[in-house]
């Protein structure tokens, strides 16, 4: 029987993506002298190579041996753990990731620094092999440690794998054609453990195996065809040169470890089978795509824990046992002319057991597509180190928060405004070590990632204790973009705010970090996108801190829902400052018809929900209107409706899915009487009713009105 081997594909990249994690996250860690984390090193980058192999991605596992290579004479102590070693490793493991990435896609992957850093790699081996040699003042302990591990006739090798091996995926036949690639090979099947036709299980694996191997290879090259399953089985391997002849694998008759006799197995038999397996793998590992794999892109599949899932299991058990109640309930009441109040009482206690049952389902299937934000924040180390190195700084990266959960689909759209917040703080924040020194700072400076839930939101802060912003210069920046005008006053929040408008940048040269005025606004657009919103805090000489506060999942939304004219909204809570009533007096006149509102000490622009959407029915003077003070990008604004409804948790479901994008909107849901509720886009709104002249004289008339109160203390 044939062994399709392509099924297994998605799993190997799976798992080789989240090997180069391990390598990286190791790597950036590793001291000398550390000899487990070498190790698990080593452990990854030989899964990579051996799968690559076993599934015909030759170019894989070429580039993968030569790394192999040299990690293994770092862990032997052949080789010292140096700086230039690490950031070349760094470099290989990059290499891997695009290798893996072209197998992935079906692609060939063609890119210089592959044979770059592969030469580079050859070259450190060379070239250190030469320079510890010269060190060496002999030669001959080398050769007595060769002679030591290798056998001049070759090995005799027991193989007891456990009973579940066949369901780890690993084939003893792949491993038998990995032997006798090493020289001449005879294997017996030992038979002693096979139980009776009763009591077989179909998926365990009952044979043991007596082997054989003429070869001048070492003991080394021996275990490494079992390395991947060394926890799975138990190996024995002993030089035949150390057996009588009597005991070689020819003569045997009775093993001495196991007492049946011994059945032969042709390994040519096994090759065949291998061979016709062999025929379904991609060619080189390029012409076939492989789909619906994690790790190197936006994956198809999420691990999720088994907590989880048991505790979804039980509460769907709950709502069985709910909805069996009311159906028995409702039995009742057909086969009665009267309703007895008990079994209407039994009924309302019936329903709101349901209710509670489906939202706690509801939130338990949520939970499943929640994944803990390490995800994100296992990439910054690896950049932080690149990054710095460039600059010529000296960088601290401090991580908490990991384990805070949020919603899959959230965390891939996460990533891009994170790198270009985290790079704004190395580049523009944190000083290089010598102003530092001369600022009375510690020379490394710090970078903390922080990440908690506060309410339904998950709030991520970037923090560096660098020279913070320069509001006298990003004043005079926007002045000269235009921005604001000069005998504008701001406060340093709002000029703090700047930073955030499109094409605003402070960089003297243009560099390929920054200075083209295209990062901060991109970083405020994308998160706006999400549900969420991004602040920053910032005290000159001791750093700043960018807020960034997100939903925790796109697909539920905790919202307020309004009425203008006929029609029903939904304003997200996440965005509602406090609602009020508008005020006779309170208002000022701007031109056209658009006004601002007098509001705790500042001004700002008011929206009419009715007249932004041509809403039918008679248009109410503002006086006395109900409104919602809402936020976005750091801007308020009123919103005015007829009538505030309740708030309830609802389901998004996407427009742009069954009908098109609508400015101003960013969903619809269905509310529990069928009908339809459109969910507002905040920050689309400001754009859709607002232009920047009315945004600037609203905040122009709170700058006077706080000059005029100074101005009266």
């Amino acid at each position: 029987m044939s062994i399709d081997l392509s099924q297994f594909i998605p799993t190997f990249l799976e798992e080789s993506f989240e090997g180069l994690e391990l390598m990286e996250s190791s790597l950036l860690n590793l001291d000398a002298g550390d000899t487990e984390t070498i190790n698990a090193i080593f452990r990854a980058a030989h899964s990579i190579k051996g799968g690559a192999g076993t599934f015909g991605f030759t170019e894989i596992s070429d580039f993968t041996h030569v790394v192999e290579t040299l990690l293994d004479e770092m862990r032997s102590g052949q080789r010292n753990i140096e700086q230039d070693g690490i950031n070349l490793l760094l470099q290989a493991v990059d290499c891997i990731r695009m290798l893996l990435e072209a197998a992935r896609d079906g692609e060939p992957c063609e890119d210089d620094k592959i044979d770059s850093v592969q030469q580079q790699l050859q070259k450190m081996l060379s070239g250190e092999a030469v320079s510890e040699s010269a060190d060496e003042t002999t030669a001959e302990p080398t050769e007595i440690e060769d002679e030591d591990e290798t056998s001049d006739s070759g090995w005799n090798i027991t193989f007891v794998p456990r009973d579940y091996l066949l369901q780890t995926g690993n084939e003893p036949v792949l491993m038998f054609a990995a032997l006798e690639d090493l020289g001449e090979l005879k294997v017996s099947a030992l038979l002693d453990e096979l139980p009776g036709f009763d009591a077989l299980e179909p998926e365990n694996l009952y044979l043991r195996w007596q082997m054989e191997l003429v070869s001048d290879c070492s003991e080394a090259d021996v275990r490494e065809v079992f390395e991947w399953i060394e926890d799975d089985c138990d190996l024995e391997v002993t030089p035949l040169t150390a057996e009588s002849t009597d005991t070689r694998v020819e003569d045997v008759e009775e093993p001495p470890a196991l007492s049946q006799p011994a059945t032969d197995v042709s390994v040519k038999d096994e090759k065949a089978e291998t061979t016709k397996a062999a025929d379904t793998k991609p060619a080189a590992g390029k012409n076939k795509p492989v789909k619906a794999v994690a790790g190197g892109g936006e994956g198809a599949s999420i691990r999720v824990s088994i907590d989880k899932v048991d505790a979804l299991i039980n509460r769907v058990g709950e709502l069985v046992i709910t909805q069996s109640m009311l159906s028995q309930v409702g039995l009742e009441i057909e086969e009665l002319e009267v309703v007895e109040q008990s079994i209407v009482e039994r009924l309302k206690s019936g329903m709101g057991q349901l209710e509670r049952n489906t939202r706690d389902l509801q939130e338990d299937v949520m939970r499943v597509r929640m994944l803990p934000i390490s995800f994100v924040f296992n990439r910054f180390p690896r950049m932080v180190h690149d990054v710095s190195s460039k600059l010529g700084k000296k960088v601290e990266l401090k991580l908490s928060g990991e384990q805070t959960e949020l919603d899959k689909t959230v965390m891939e759209k996460l990533g891009d405004p994170l790198v270009h917040l985290v790079r704004n703080s190395l580049d523009h924040g944190l000083e290089p070590p010598e102003e530092r020194a001369a600022a009375g700072k510690d020379e490394t400076g710090t970078v903390s990632l922080n990440a908690y839930h506060q309410g339904g939101y998950i709030v991520i802060e970037i923090i560096d204790d660098g020279r913070g912003l320069n509001t006298e210069r990003i004043l005079a920046k926007a002045i000269e973009n235009g921005l604001v005008s000069e005998d504008q006053q701001l406060t340093d929040s709002e000029i703090h705010e700047l930073i955030f408008q499109p094409g605003f940048s402070t960089a003297a040269e243009v560099s390929d970090l920054s200075g083209r005025g295209v990062g901060m606004d991109v970083v405020r657009r994308n998160i706006e996108s999400l549900g969420g919103h991004v602040s920053v805090q910032s005290e000159p000489g001791h750093g700043s801190t960018f807020s960034v506060s997100l939903p925790l999942t796109l697909a539920i939304l905790d919202g307020q829902l309004v009425r203008s004219g006929t029609e029903t909204y939904i304003v997200p809570l996440v965005s509602i400052i406090e609602s009020m009533q508008i005020s006779a007096g309170s208002m000022n006149a701007l031109a056209g018809e658009e006004r601002l509102l007098h509001f705790r000490d500042e001004y700002i622009p008011l929206l009419q929900l009715k007249q932004l959407f041509n809403l039918p029915g008679e248009t109410h003077p503002l006086e006395n209107s109900l409104m919602i003070v809402l936020e976005t990008g750091g801007q308020k604004f009123g919103l005015v409706v007829d009538e505030l409804m309740a708030q309830q948790q609802v389901v998004i479901k996407g427009l742009e899915t069954n009908y098109k994008r609508v400015p101003g909107l960013s969903g619809a849901t269905i509310l529990g009487d069928g009908s339809v509720a459109l969910i507002l886009d905040i920050a689309g709104l400001t754009k859709l009713g607002f232009d920047r002249r009315t945004l600037a004289e609203a905040q122009e008339r709170t700058a006077q009105a706080e000059l005029e109160q100074e101005g009266a203390a």
